[in-house]
């Protein structure tokens, strides 16, 4: 295997394990949106079908990367258990978290891709996305 084989199938891994937890998180957060209940049920629910049809188009946008690429996808979740909550407050805070390590592996992943590759912009975008995702959870725990 060359060097350009090597860089592709680490890359092709690390999407992967992206793919996995974008799965895991549209499964998480769509987990939330059924079980959220009094009156923050109101702006919760919509916010967390919001970051679950997020998370699906960021798998989506992965799968084809993986695809592209000439890799084969994932097809499993990752498999870090979904804390079940019926408390507003544990959900956010477990929809911090999972945003966090998102966000880490969409910033780890650029650091294999070059700034003019098409699929770096595609990513570096996702990125964004995560990170605004982490701002509102900031905002919605310190309310």
């Amino acid at each position: 295997m060359n060097k350009t084989q090597k860089n592709r199938a680490i890359l092709i891994e690390k999407l992967n394990q992206i793919l996995a937890w974008e799965k895991r998180a549209e499964a998480m957060y769509s987990h939330y949106a059924a079980y959220v209940k009094g009156l923050h049920r109101l702006h919760l629910k919509p916010f967390f079908e919001g970051e679950a049809n997020e998370s699906t188009l960021h798998a989506r946008q992965v799968r084809e990367a993986i695809v592209h690429l000439g890799g084969v996808a994932i097809t499993e979740q990752d498999p870090t258990a979904i804390k079940h909550t019926t408390n507003y407050r544990e959900m956010l805070a477990e929809a911090l978290e999972t945003e966090k390590r998102a966000g880490a592996g969409y910033a780890g992943l650029l650091e294999h891709i070059d700034e003019n590759d098409e699929l770096y912009d595609v990513l570096q975008q996702i990125h964004f996305a995560e990170e605004r995702s982490l701002i509102e959870l900031n905002h919605l725990l310190d309310g």
